[in-house]
């Protein structure tokens, strides 16, 4: 599972006017510099590109990947067939239906924040690449459809979100497979007494994205964000015993409210919106110097997407946001005086030791989403008086996902499934233990440690898993008890699944 990673204004008037609506929705469905990557003064055939590697393969087996983190019911198109149904009774102690929804990651514990920004991630793959996926886009809206319709089920209720199924510390003390959980299935919720704004912003950015997907508006998400306005406050604060050090709100809320205000404004194209985001955006944090993109921290993609409004709609008050997104391009040319990023020597973008691949993915779909807006805008970037192009944004790109798919000292492919050689003992319960058709009997909670312990490949292949990936030198030991490197996650693959139909179609394999 993934880990360490205040305004006054009030939300306009306008919102009142969508709490009248049903929930129907989503149901249904010149200066010279010498760079690691050099400058270029034109644009040269940006979208053709040399295949380096079988990318519809590998999309193929991204959006796969989320079919073996599934909880609740599964369908009768379910392709990864070692899985099984679980969670059936999910939200049965506080009288609602949580059944569904997706594991975060190695675990059987169903959080709400992590979870949303996997569909939001999603939902922006297919809205910026979609039309590349061919017969892939299908999948991929499955995968988005079995988030939201979970997440709708979860903000039924006005005013309340439910945010967690399961308990992290009881969880963890067990090693089983969902299809055999025991551990309690303890519901956790935010409410106006236990505020949230971070994962209501983030789950209101989520149902927003999905709606563009799926062509349908409803109101549901404005009433969301309403709520994520009003109660302030991070949802950690109330719940930290139940959520930390798994999935804290370490960058606090602001973040998401500048990223679901931009998300609604970008669904709704409602004036009020905008409003918000030119009188908040400054507070929100519009211009910080933070450039990590993850579950936590949604500055970085608020900034991408305004500049979409204003490189691709024109939207002229938006113009500071080209401006920071700049900023953070900047941060991370390789080879460059005002670089900020750390790479490995094998040239892996590096944030963090714990699940740094989060990171990879993320930055990789941002910047050939802003290579994309620049491209369709004839603008580029400039650092410190150099000038760096889309081409240039791509080719940053293209080397992570290279690295990824195996371009990197070890040859290693760090997806499950793909390539010659790929992690084999990924630190997830569920496909280290033999499956329920080979054992239908079930594992107590503490008989499947052994399983963690062994160096036995594990017996079901979590196809399309991307792990956390090698440290800092390029290492990866691939041990399933290491978690902070062999635990695969959805917020890994969500950016990832754009990312790879870019690089199918633009190498002629879509």
């Amino acid at each position: 599972m993934g880990r360490m990673a205040f305004f006054s204004s009030s939300l306009p008037s306008f919102v009142s006017f969508f709490l009248c609506f049903s929930q129907f929705f989503i149901f249904f469905h010149c200066y010279t510099i010498t760079l690691a990557f050099p400058v270029h003064q034109h644009e040269h055939h940006p979208h053709h590109i040399a295949a380096t590697h079988d990318y519809r393969v590998a999309l193929t087996k991204s959006i796969l990947f989320f079919e073996g983190q599934r909880s609740g019911k599964l369908p009768p198109n379910q392709r990864l067939k070692w899985r099984r149904d679980s969670g059936l009774s999910d939200g049965a102690e506080m009288h609602v239906d949580l059944v569904g929804g997706y594991y975060d990651a190695g675990d059987n514990v169903k959080f709400g924040f992590p979870m949303a920004f996997t569909a939001t991630m999603l939902s922006w793959s297919v809205i910026e690449f979609g039309g590349m996926m061919k017969t892939e886009l299908q999948h991929a809206r499955e995968s988005i459809r079995w988030a939201t319709d979970y997440l709708l089920k979860a903000t039924n209720h006005p005013n309340t979100i439910y945010v967690q199924v399961g308990d992290a510390n009881r969880d963890h003390a067990c090693w089983e497979r969902p299809e055999d959980m025991d551990t309690p299935r303890t519901v956790l919720k935010i409410d106006e007494s236990n505020p949230g704004s971070d994962v209501a912003a983030e789950t209101a950015a989520a149902l927003a994205a999905a709606s563009i997907v799926f062509r349908r508006v409803d109101p549901i998400y404005s009433r969301v964000f309403a709520f994520a306005d009003k109660y302030r406050g991070p949802y950690s604060n109330g719940l930290k015993t139940f959520v930390c050090p798994f999935y804290c709100s370490y960058s606090g809320y602001q973040d998401e409210l500048l990223w679901g205000a931009a998300w609604l404004h970008k669904a709704t194209r409602n004036p009020a919106y905008l409003a918000y985001i030119q009188t908040n955006g400054q507070t929100l944090g519009a211009d910080e110097s933070d450039n990590t993109f993850g579950w936590d921290n949604k500055h970085v993609g608020a900034r991408i997407l305004l500049s979409k409004a204003f490189l691709v709609q024109n939207v002229k008050s938006l113009h500071d946001y080209k401006g920071h997104a700049d900023n953070f391009i900047c941060s991370l040319i390789p080879g460059a005086s005002f670089s900020q990023t750390q790479y490995t020597p094998g040239g892996l973008l590096f944030k963090m030791d714990d699940s740094n691949m989060q990171y990879v993915t993320s930055t990789s779909f941002l910047l050939l989403t802003y290579a994309k807006y620049l491209t369709f805008s004839s603008k580029s970037v400039t650092c410190g008086g150099a000038t760096v192009t889309p081409h240039t944004l791509r080719s940053i790109a293209k080397r992570q996902i290279d690295y990824l798919l195996g371009d990197n000292p070890l040859k290693m492919s760090y997806m499950v499934g793909y390539g010659s050689r790929y992690p084999e003992r990924i630190h997830h319960r569920g496909s280290s233990l033999p499956s329920v058709s080979e054992h239908p009997q079930r594992f107590p909670c503490s008989a499947g440690f052994a399983a963690l312990s062994s160096s036995a490949p594990n017996p079901n292949v979590l196809v399309g898993a991307v792990v956390g990936g090698p440290d800092a030198q390029d290492h990866f030991p691939d041990e399933r008890s290491d978690y902070a490197h062999s635990e695969p996650a959805t917020y890994i693959n969500a950016p990832l699944v754009g990312a790879l139909a870019y690089f199918a179609h633009s190498s002629g394999q879509l």
